[in-house]
């Protein structure tokens, strides 16, 4: 009976991730919107306030899965609206680097200190050290998110044959 209740538990944990991927996505396309901004634009913007360095092109390509055109295309949208400043790489003159640019970005921060605290607040009453479970959940579902997107993308469609 033990592997029937934890069969039920990791079933819940699995249908309220999926409820919560599609939760975030729907606040992620509002607040884009919110902003006037396209929801990729945001994610990118996200993903580079969280690196500690610039990022070259090809690495926002990475965290993002878009292809390398694509990215590109991205960045120099972003340049456009005043969100990243580019720059060359001291240490290599052929890549560029990509940065935020610190006012128009601090928009864009502002207008998540709202939802940023409801998302905090949801953590309030819980434990450190659930809150160390919660955490180590998101970091491993994120990588097997990163590695399943990284499958479908390489993997052909329905229809064609291959059953990957």
């Amino acid at each position: 009976m033990p592997n029937e209740a934890r069969e039920r538990l990791i079933q819940q944990v699995v249908a309220e991730s999926r409820r919560h991927y599609a939760a975030y996505t729907l606040f992620n396309q509002a607040l884009a919107d919110h902003l006037g901004l396209h929801p990729t634009d945001l994610q990118c913007l996200s993903l580079l306030s969280l690196e500690p360095e610039p990022l070259t092109t090809g690495e926002i390509a990475k965290l993002t899965g878009l292809t390398s055109g694509s990215a590109t295309r991205l960045v120099d949208r972003l340049d456009r609206a005043g969100l990243v400043v580019r720059r060359g790489d001291p240490a290599d003159r052929r890549k560029t680097l990509v940065s935020l640019a610190p006012k128009p970005v601090s928009e864009v921060d502002d207008a998540w200190d709202t939802p940023g605290a409801a998302f905090v607040s949801a953590l309030d009453g819980f434990t450190d050290e659930q809150l160390s479970v919660i955490g180590d959940y998101l970091r491993r579902v994120s990588a097997v998110g990163t590695e399943q997107a990284a499958r479908l993308t390489s993997a052909p469609g329905p229809g064609t044959g291959d059953s990957r």
